[in-house]
């Protein structure tokens, strides 16, 4: 059974679509720096990853059973393959690996397929997706300047291309209704910027522009960190260190609304459930000091939250193989 808090949470643009009752449900145990959800609909299963251990879960919605493997290094993100649905692609430290599991039993074969930012060996994995293609947009997270954000295909795996260089900490993204907006984030700028996007070339433009800046809003604190978007265009951005999911609309740069969760630090979102209109919440507690823990005692949960009066679209999975 789900163990849950309904929370209030600030309004600010109140309509009938806002007149939601939105409850906050601790799913898991804390978990450490739990990350990068994704929602398989193929099996009603709530992948995610808890990056320090290593580790890679699956939440099976249905019977409320979690079960785990454990990679060697760090683990994110994870995204299912679309051919096979027992097969996930995880980044584990700097590299892309094909790993055998079907979310139940244990763990298969492994096949690393490609390594990134050779001339960056300090660097790691830290968050990505699939586009609707199945192509991977995984980047990395280093000191500053020396993170990078890849596409990787089946035709560049030996040597996978560099969409956005110099960034510290590659973190959220998200594709427009229309899928020609890539919205992403690399997280000390506080902003989220959008890039034009070529779904037909898997590209994106040279230039972006800023559609949300956490600096200039004295609403809410924290840093962006993951990120995702319902149908009707407006992004829903997690805030390490801010205690909240914030929702906002990037064609106005307006916040619309602040989702408190019971952690401070909260790493990351997806839709997901059956109808897709259940929020994925994963949160850390690996950054706290003891008495925090006290103050946080669910943080590092993966958390849902429901009755939002929004629903998302069906993660992509990929097929670089």
């Amino acid at each position: 059974m789900w163990s849950f808090l309904c929370l209030v949470f600030v309004i600010f643009r109140v309509g009938s679509a806002d007149l939601d009752s939105p409850c906050v449900h601790q799913l898991t145990t804390p978990l450490g720096l739990s990350e990068g959800p994704h929602w398989d609909s193929r099996k009603n299963v709530l992948f995610f990853v808890s990056i320090e251990k290593g580790e890679v879960y699956a939440y099976h919605y249905n019977s409320k059973i979690l079960n785990k493997i454990r990679l060697d290094g760090t683990a994110s993100p994870v995204v299912p393959s679309r051919k096979d649905p027992n097969l996930l692609i995880v980044g584990v430290n700097r590299s892309v690996v094909a790993v055998e599991w079907d979310g139940k039993n244990n763990l298969g074969g492994q096949q690393v397929l490609t390594t990134l930012s050779q001339q960056f060996p300090e660097s790691r994995l830290n968050d990505g997706k699939a586009d609707k293609q199945g192509r991977l947009w995984w980047g990395t997270m280093a000191s500053e300047g020396q993170g990078l954000f890849y596409t990787i295909t089946k035709k560049n795996l030996n040597n996978p291309k560099i969409a956005v260089q110099s960034v510290t900490t590659s973190n959220g993204l998200a594709w427009n209704k229309a899928n020609n907006k890539l919205y992403y984030i690399d997280t000390p700028t506080l902003k989220v910027v959008s890039f034009d996007y070529d779904d037909k070339n898997g590209t994106i433009s040279s230039t972006n522009k800023t559609v949300f800046d956490l600096s200039s809003t004295n609403n809410v604190t924290g840093y962006p960190d993951g990120m995702t978007i319902d149908t009707e265009d407006n992004l829903y951005i997690a805030l390490y260190g801010g205690g909240s999911v914030i929702k906002v609309n990037p064609a106005t740069g307006k916040l619309l609304k602040v989702i408190a969760i019971p952690a401070r630090d909260i790493s990351s979102v997806t839709w997901g459930g059956p109808n897709l209109d259940i929020l994925f919440v994963t949160t850390s507690d690996i950054s706290l000091s003891p008495s925090e823990k006290i103050q946080y005692p669910a943080a590092g949960s993966v958390f849902a939250v429901t009755g939002l009066n929004a629903r998302g679209f069906e993660a992509y999975t990929a097929d670089i193989l």
